[in-house]
């Protein structure tokens, strides 16, 4: 069994030194407490006291005694002697010339700290790594750092590494082959077989029936969505649902089913019984829900593009083309009439103001007046040409668009009878009418006639009434069913998209108030829920106290308006900000950036992976996607090979070479096998671990501040997964990458979305699903991203949410307090926040960010539940009114602090250099993606994600070691231009065209930095 997951490198740093603890680690570990001094200031010596000291916080931090302190950082030390008052540090030399001295030390720290040795703990580490293992499939990397991390917390003296690689590895593989084995006991004889056949290939097809099935819709028709239908339909039929998958941990699942839809076939048919059945019946199961949600997702983009929008698009050409007959028909008419009243109205001397006889008394002496400008004939062709071209005038400004809707009546018909039997659609009660509509439309299609009795006349508002009752085509008595579809069709994708509709076989599509934590489940969550979140479960005293919070507030910076020169208000009492300057770049920052830029050393895009890897071990995150160990030399070069590929957009092509590690086969199973979304985000969480670590980071900020944007890619290949917006798309469709940044640069997790939707809708679901780093506290975001619901859901979940809002004036203020004087905001604070109407709906409140909290629901779904037609929901309402409260807070702040502006723009533009880098990175095929599908889109983008992360830990790191250098050269070097240095450089990395995959020596760690002024020179 191979165990040999450790790099040299690893190995050597187990249980050891591997540089200089961060100051926060010296804050955790080494701080020395009342205990720790009582057990101290028992030795007499100042080298028996220190080393005895350097013994206990090193066993604290290795977890292992050391036999040699000649290897601790001087840091460590420094800080251990300054606590205990000993100026002189190299007395601690004199602690390792007496042997016994150790040795007791020893003793006595292990009786007093009462640590264990490991074969006193080995049983249960065991039984929690087999936890750990079962429940996460994590690689034995992760597993093995988890480990270490476990007998720390518990005193358990660290074993050799080699023993603790055997446990992890062993009995990682043995919660493998349970996962396996217990799916494959799962399933009868019939079932097996019934999955066995999904790796044929049936006679006339070159693809298997597992290769068919999992290939989703790609273009957008009314055919094909007949075949998305059919599709879920077959698979459904395979019978995989009857089978209880409720035991297995669904992350387990869900990687074993990612292995069957990614995987070859052939690759699948080598493998054993158990395994191949077991991850056949994962696939399957996944594969249930994943065709009805290709189905729906298809429906709602048919819709919304080719049916609804291109119907208004094309009515509204039409009825530009038929503007030029109108204008003239009206002009004559116009014309007409005019003569009309001046003729039979009375006449009026202006002068003498008598009234007079109109100057026409007969019916014939008008008509001879009105041809002498307009003809009779041309008269009567323009009131025909109005009659032909106006709608009447009981109708609305939708039915020109719905009259064409009903010609494409054959987009349509293919799917309508397999939508309503394959999806199992629900509803609540507001959706009721059009779901039961729905399912009868089958039954009134392709018949002559159809009676008003037939049909919900309820749905047909607006100048639906007319296209199905009133039709010109229409016998008696009967009603247009064509019409009535589409009426039912609109208010189908409009209640789908609000959840007012859902399917219940179906997982994006499905029912989230379902989802959401309820009865016990949420009594047994919700106090962890408030403890995290510091929420009350009784609101009256939380509001009392937020609007205290609002009044002092408003009153405080109403105070500084007087000698507040960056606000001012409008007539209407509107607020406006001044201009916020741009920072001047004094000379000594210019000089210091132009330093450090020269010094960086030049490299190949693909080393840049190389040497972070060697740093970091981020490539061992890249575990094997059928949970065994990898068995491949050199897999970090085919690795960051990949990483280049997909991460530039070049493809296998310019990256393929005679050497083993980069031959197409070995690319293309390692593509498959290890490179997927949970291994990118496992690799990514080590690079933003390393990045916080390194000083010029921490001098960048603190990791708590955290801004969240798009970055938008076309899509020139047809896809269900991309959306048009000509601003961003020109005439073809396009996906957005929402990602999130902290102020260290390093990029903490994103999220791939058809077209370009409000921002708003995700923004908590990238919060909480990010790769990691530090839980952010505030966060930015531009305009777009805000509403008063959002600000509501991200004060209740505890961040502080800073939009940039560029609109201000039009930005209502809010208060509590109607009578209340507010200065010169009085006018601003135009709306009224109604605690009450919180109050009454605040255990409902609490549900909702609890089980947003918790994962039970996304936060995407909850905000489009909390919405109807653009208006929300009661619940919604009164999150809305908790979030005017933080919403107006903000805004105030803005107005009396300009340097909590700045802040703003600042993160702000930090992300905008990390998209212009990404860009530049990004550059093969004009930068556009040309995935079909969103996992696949996913998995590229998160090469890019990772491939960003990894320059930017790369430029941080030589940064700073310039930083360094330039400040013992003597060079002016000043904090606050250290803090404003850019890791987003590129002029140093070479990432076209040249793809060296040989890390040189690195003796000293790192590269030599080049000579500013030769650097300068060339």
């Amino acid at each position: 069994m191979p165990v040999e997951f450790l790099t040299d490198e690893q190995a050597a740093a187990y249980a050891a030194y591997g540089g200089a603890p961060s100051r926060m680690e010296l804050e955790r570990f080494f701080f020395l407490d009342d205990v720790d001094r009582e057990l101290i200031e028992g030795k007499r010596r100042s080298y028996n006291r220190l080393g005895f000291a350097v013994q206990m916080t090193s066993a604290r931090y290795l977890g292992v005694f050391l036999e040699d302190l000649t290897d601790v950082p001087a840091e460590v030390v420094d800080y251990l002697a300054e606590q205990l008052g000993i100026e002189d540090v190299s007395v601690l030399k004199a602690y390792g010339e007496r042997e016994n001295t150790r040795l007791e030390h020893v003793r006595e720290l292990r009786r007093a700290l009462e640590y264990k040795e490991f074969t006193e703990a080995e049983a249960e580490l065991r039984a929690w790594v087999d936890a750990r293992a079962w429940t996460t499939g994590e690689g034995p990397k992760a597993l093995f750092d988890a480990a270490v991390g476990w007998l720390r917390e518990r005193r358990v003296l660290l074993p050799g590494v080699t023993t603790l690689t055997r446990l992890v590895a062993s009995v990682r593989e043995a919660a493998n082959q349970r996962l396996w084995n217990s799916l494959y006991g799962l399933l009868n004889v019939g079932q097996r077989a019934v999955l066995d056949s999904l790796l044929t290939v049936p006679s006339g097809s070159r693809v298997s029936e597992l290769d068919r099935l999992r290939k989703g819709p790609v273009r957008i028709s009314g055919p094909q969505m007949k075949w998305a239908l059919q599709r879920a339909e077959e698979i459904a039929d395979l019978g995989m649902t009857e089978v209880d998958v409720s035991g297995i941990p669904p992350r387990r699942l869900a990687e074993l089913s990612r292995y069957g839809v990614d995987g070859k076939a052939s690759l699948l048919r080598r493998h054993g019984d158990s395994r191949r059945l077991a991850t056949l019946l994962a696939t399957a199961v996944h594969l249930t829900t994943r065709a009805v949600d290709d189905a729906l997702d298809l429906l709602e983009v048919l819709l919304a593009t080719k049916l609804l929008a291109r119907a208004e698009r094309e009515s509204a050409k039409e009825k530009l083309k038929t503007l030029p007959r109108v204008e003239r028909a009206s002009a004559k008419l116009a014309i007409a009439f005019q003569v009309v009243f001046d003729t039979t109205s009375e006449q009026v001397d202006t002068d003498t103001g008598e009234i007079g006889p109109p100057q026409v008394e007969t019916l014939s002496a008008m008509w001879e007046q009105i041809e002498t400008v307009v003809p009779r004939d041309e008269l009567a062709a323009a009131i025909a040409a109005l009659s032909e071209l106006t709608p009447p005038l009981d109708s609305d400004a939708d039915e020109a668009w719905r009259s064409m809707l009903v010609s494409r009546f054959g987009t349509v018909r293919p799917f309508l009878k397999l939508l309503v039997t394959v999806v199992d659609f629900g509803a609540t009660p507001e959706g009721v009418p059009v779901l039961n509509a729905l399912r009868r439309l089958p039954e009134l299609m392709g018949r002559k006639k159809v009676g008003p009795a037939e049909i919900d006349a309820t749905l047909l508002s607006g100048s639906w009434r007319r296209l199905v009752l009133s039709a010109p085509h229409l016998e008696p008595g009967t009603v247009d069913w064509k019409a009535y579809t589409f009426c039912v069709l609109e208010q189908l994708h409009r209640l789908l998209r609000s959840k007012q509709v859902f399917a219940k076989n179906s997982s994006k599509w499905g029912d989230p108030r379902a989802k959401l934590l309820a009865g016990e489940a949420w009594e047994r969550a919700k106090p962890t829920v408030l403890a995290s979140l510091g929420l009350p479960a009784a609101a009256d005293e939380h509001l009392t106290a937020r609007a205290a919070l609002l009044d002092g507030t408003y009153r405080e910076v109403a105070g500084r308006v007087p000698d507040n020169a960056q606000i001012v208000f409008d007539d209407d009492g509107r607020l406006h900000f001044a201009a916020l300057e741009p920072e001047p770049e004094p000379a000594s920052l210019l000089e210091l950036r132009a330093a450090v830029n020269a010094m960086l050393p030049r490299v190949d895009l693909p080393e840049v992976l190389l040497e972070v890897f060697s740093w970091t071990g981020a490539d061992q995150a890249f575990t094997s996607v059928t949970g065994g160990e990898a068995r491949l030399k050199d897999l970090h070069v085919t690795i960051a090979a990949l990483l280049v590929a997909h991460g530039c957009n070049v493809g296998y092509t310019p990256v393929i070479s005679g050497v083993d590690a980069l031959k197409y086969g070995r690319l293309s199973h390692v593509d498959q096998t290890y490179l997927r979304l949970a291994t990118y985000r496992a690799a990514n969480a080590t690079l933003i671990e390393h990045q916080a670590s390194i000083p010029l980071a921490r001098a960048w900020g603190g990791g708590l501040v955290a801004s969240v944007d798009g970055l938008r890619f076309v899509v020139p290949v047809p896809s269900v997964y991309a959306r048009p917006n000509s601003k961003y798309f020109g005439r073809r469709g396009g996906a957005t990458w929402l990602n999130m940044i902290n102020d260290q640069a390093a990029g903490l997790g994103g999220k791939v979305v058809a077209g370009t939707p409000r921002d708003s809708l995700y923004v908590l679901d990238v919060l909480y699903d990010r790769d990691g780093g530090k839980r952010p506290e505030m966060i930015v975001t531009d305009t777009a991203s805000y509403s008063d619901i959002v600000f509501g859901l991200l004060t209740l979940a505890g961040f502080a949410y800073a939009p940039q809002l560029a609109d201000l004036p039009d930005q209502k203020m809010w208060r509590i307090d109607r009578t209340a004087d507010y200065g010169a905001f009085t006018g601003a604070a135009r709306g009224r926040i109604d605690l009450a109407r919180i109050e009454r709906h605040w255990e409902d409140i609490l549900r909702i960010i609890g089980s947003i909290h918790t994962g039970a629901v996304r936060a995407y779904d909850v905000i489009r539940m909390l919405s109807r037609d653009g208006r929300p929901t009661p619940l919604g309402d009164a999150i809305a009114h908790y979030g005017r409260i933080a919403k107006t807070l903000h805004i105030l702040r803005l107005a009396d602090e300009p340097g909590y502006r700045r802040q703003i723009k600042v993160q702000a533009n930090l992300q905008e250099g990390r998209h212009a880098l990404a860009r530049k990175i990004f550059h093969g095929r004009a930068g556009q993606l040309y995935q079909r599908y969103q996992d696949g889109m996913e998995d590229q983008i998160g090469a890019l994600g990772l491939v960003l992360n990894a320059l930017v830990l790369f430029n941080t790191r030589y940064m700073d070691a310039a930083v360094t250098q330039l400040r013992a050269d003597g060079f002016d070097v000043r904090d606050e231009d250290v803090a404003r240095l850019s890791p987003f450089v590129r002029h140093h990395i070479n990432m076209l065209g040249r793809y060296s995959f040989a890390l040189p020596e690195l003796p000293g760690g790192l590269r030599p930095l080049r000579d500013k002024d030769a650097a300068a020179e060339e």
